[in-house]
């Protein structure tokens, strides 16, 4: 028997199943999209790029990214779907190819008091259940070391039926909490400054309170002189206890003044609920700055601002407190975890060193778990949420990222570029937004949006590779290898602030001084100390303009024109041209379309679940009454006006029937920092983390004062558009302003008159002065990271 073999030396046919390689996009109408279509490659890392306002976020997030989130929620069953959001399909006409999309966007992480790291990564939760394993002595549960939990316990009857008969039984219980009861796991404590809350060598009747709102005769007022408790012609100093207690401290009473029933409480507890309760950047200008004077916050003598009980403190392995372990620097955190020999949590201490290593691999070992969550930067609080997706073991999803390099120094850029890598290296797509050349330079495929930014953006300029970006005509094409030259002469210094023994956080004892009248930036790797030095010495305040990375505080009906107050005089000049009153014109008050209050939208808030928009079909989403619109102003509606972009607009007010000086200047501001393409009547809640930055810039640029101090003013810009802001720090310093800037990016470094850098690292390795001097001797000398990488980027 002979047996004949044959050898087809074809390639089989690919299996349809890999056909599917693609992300195809077509006809995307969101935002400023104009009928976009793409095919993104998947298992490859495609950076979206073009100058700010483009379009690249709703081509990625509100278009590609919704959309796989809205098809996912539809494989729920109807019951689950009723409890989630009804989320609108994009305006796109195809989309095919998608894959589950993990969305790690740039959003602060909640400003709650008792959010921390820890809490937001669950590495406390990790922590507290080794403590109620190993700690010694043993308190009880893991609860019993969680600063959200408190102590309670009770006791009572109850009832249930046993044998078809109805018993009765006294039960107690209690639960072990680890929450300080003093600040009730806050880590702070208020205490209130008597003397500015009234001057005590005067009477009620001569108007002894100082408190913005108890003026007197006002119903504040006369609830304190007229309540009884103590003579309202007596000076407060020659009050005796019960009185003293009375008026400042005394409980909830009812009583009648003028015949009017009212409740008496204390001054102290009707301050607290008044002001304190209230979010301090949502209070007006006069009320922030009389807190800022009267209340001081101090860490609790309780817990020494561990925010726990005295109980989870005392518990220890080999020395060490759940507070002790969550006040240490991440990596010095990890090396002690790895130190720990215990078989029986072996696989606890495993899982916990893995999220510790993702700290310090991501870069943010100089962290420590008890940092608040709401102070990180938005690039820190980005990376801390990467921390979870470093790990896992997912493949073929999409991981979308919003400026990853955020905060980022150049040398913290390229460990963030292997993390990218790595990702795609597991099979999945990675989708990133940014703007920096070094990131860019690793992409697979690039999408280039623009143009322009608004409505001269929305299309897709350039598809391809990095070469053939570089080779292409488009905005970022031309400005990908800019390269800012130092500067031939520098300014000379009028003067110096002098800091001495800076000590905030990681700072070691920082002696520095900071010339004024130039451009000075301070920089370093991130986390060696910067906004501490800056912000922790130079507050804001007398002379002192500060633009941090705070996040502009604003609801959906704030928008560049009320933020900027460029509303009110655009309102007066309606009023005045057509004889009627400004609150006509304005969404949030008598103008308001009745249907929505003036929102343009009808808004269903689904409780814990995103809310729902619709527009309002009474006004068509311009948020103003019928009869309000038939009023003009050069020949266009208020709804017109808020509709131009500041572009149009600063033509608009600047000449003719509709000339206004005072709306003109404003929109100057907000052109000269770039923002021109904006449209007035935007909702504050789309602008991205850049052009908030800058509108608040803006917004400052017309206060008084000789010193601005402006934390990373590049986040968020294209390219193209650093060369404008360099301009912009140069006018004001040749207005004889001293302009101090905290930054990362080259261009500024070398257009800088003088550096000061710290590190040679981050955290505990930080915080000393490492350079002070020109950009050409930080280049020269390249003593440092610093030094390094602006060396190589100017090309010395």
């Amino acid at each position: 028997m002979s047996t004949a073999t044959t050898t087809d030396t074809r390639s089989p046919a690919p299996h349809v199943a890999d056909s599917h390689d693609l992300i195809r996009v077509h006809g995307a109408r969101e935002n400023n999209l104009k009928d976009v279509g793409v095919e993104i490659p998947k298992r490859r890392l495609t950076v979206f790029t073009g100058v700010s306002g483009s379009g690249k976020s709703s081509l990625v997030f509100d278009t590609i990214a919704a959309e796989s989130q809205r098809l996912i929620n539809e494989t729920y069953s109807a019951f689950v779907q009723g409890f989630m959001p009804t989320l609108a399909r994009p305006d796109v006409d195809v989309l095919e190819g998608l894959t589950t999309a993990i969305i790690v966007d740039q959003q602060r992480m909640g400003a709650d008091p008792r959010s921390t790291v820890g809490t937001a990564t669950d590495a406390n939760a990790m922590l507290r259940i080794l403590f109620s394993r190993l700690g010694q002595p043993h308190i009880g549960s893991p609860k019993a070391f969680s600063f959200n939990v408190p102590s309670v316990s009770g006791a009572g009857a109850v009832t249930f039926e046993r044998d078809g008969k109805t018993v009765k039984e006294r039960r107690e219980f209690s639960i072990t909490g680890g929450m300080c009861p003093r600040c009730e796991g806050r880590g702070t404590v208020s205490d209130i400054d008597l003397t500015q809350l009234y001057d005590d060598s005067r009477s009620l009747a001569e108007g002894a309170l100082t408190i913005p709102g108890y003026k007197a005769g006002g119903w504040n007022y006369r609830l304190y002189s007229e309540s009884g408790f103590y003579d309202p012609e007596k000076p407060i100093r020659d009050y005796t206890g019960t009185e003293l207690h009375d008026f400042l401290h005394r409980e909830p009473t009812r009583m009648k003044i003028a015949g009017i029933n009212m409740t008496y409480e204390g001054l102290i507890p009707r301050i607290q609920k008044s002001f304190l309760a209230k979010d301090r950047e949502a209070m007006q200008p006069h009320i922030r700055a009389f807190v800022d004077r009267a209340v001081t916050f101090t860490a609790c003598p309780g817990c020494d601002g561990t925010r726990l009980s005295e109980a989870a403190r005392s518990s220890k392995i080999e020395g060490i407190s759940i507070a002790d372990a969550c006040a240490m620097q991440i990596s010095d955190l990890a090396a002690w975890v790895r130190g720990l020999d215990e078989p029986s949590a072996a696989p606890l201490l495993a899982t916990l060193l893995q999220t510790l290593d993702s700290f310090v691999e991501i870069g943010l070992g100089y962290l420590s778990l008890e940092r608040p969550s709401g102070t990180l930067s938005g690039g820190e609080a980005q990376r801390v949420k990467m921390i979870r997706h470093l790990g896992s073991s997912l493949t073929d999803t999409t991981y979308v990222f919003d400026e990853p390099t955020t905060g980022l120094h150049p040398h913290d850029i390229q460990r963030m570029n292997d993390l990218l890598l790595r990702l795609r290296d597991k099979g999945n797509t990675v989708l990133v937004v940014e703007h920096k050349p070094e990131t860019i330079a690793i992409a697979d495929h690039v999408v280039d949006l623009g143009p322009g930014a608004g409505t001269a953006g929305g299309t897709v300029c350039f598809e391809g590779t990095v070469e053939g970006l570089r080779a292409s005509g488009t905005v970022t094409g031309r400005h990908f290898d800019d390269r800012a030259r130092l500067k031939e002469a520098v300014r000379k210094p009028t003067g110096a602030l002098r800091i001495r023994g800076a000590d905030a956080h990681n700072l070691q004892n920082v002696d520095v001084d900071i010339p004024l009248g130039v451009l000075c930036v301070v920089t370093g790797v991130a986390g060696s100390g910067k906004s501490s030095l800056v912000h922790g010495s130079i507050p804001a305040g007398a002379g002192v303009v500060s633009v941090d990375q705070g996040a502009i505080r604003g609801s959906r009906r704030s928008n560049p024109a009320t933020y900027t107050g460029l509303l009110d005089p655009i309102r007066k000049a309606f009023a005045k041209a057509n004889g009627v009153k400004p609150a006509l014109f304005s969404a949030n008050s008598e103008g308001a379309c009745p249907t929505c209050n003036g929102a343009g939208v009808i808004y269903t808030d689904l409780a814990m679940m995103a809310g729902v928009a619709t527009t309002c079909e009474e006004c068509e989403g311009k948020r103003f009454e019928a009869s309000v619109l038939d009023h003009h102003l050069g020949g266009r509606d208020i709804s017109e006006v808020l509709a131009m972009s500041v572009t149009e607009a600063e033509e608009f007010f600047g000449s003719g029937e509709a000339r206004t000086p005072a709306a003109h200047r404003i929109l100057q501001r907000l052109a000269d920092v770039g923002l021109g393409y904006l449209t007035l009547g935007q909702p504050l809640t789309t602008l991205s983390g850049g052009e908030r930055q800058r509108l608040k810039l803006a917004t400052h640029m017309a206060e008084k004062g000789g010193v601005y101090v402006l934390d990373e003013p590049t986040t968020g810009l294209h390219l193209a558009d650093v060369e404008q802001l360099l301009g912009l720090l140069d006018r004001l310093v040749d207005s004889g302003k001293s302009v101090i800037v905290i930054e990362h990016h080259q261009a500024v470094m070398a257009h800088a008159d003088w550096i000061v850098d710290l590190g040679p690292g981050a955290g505990h390795d930080g915080g000393r002065i490492v350079f002070e001097g020109t950009p050409a001797d930080l280049v020269a000398a390249r003593s440092t990271l610093t030094g390094e990488h602006l060396a190589a980027y100017v090309g010395s």
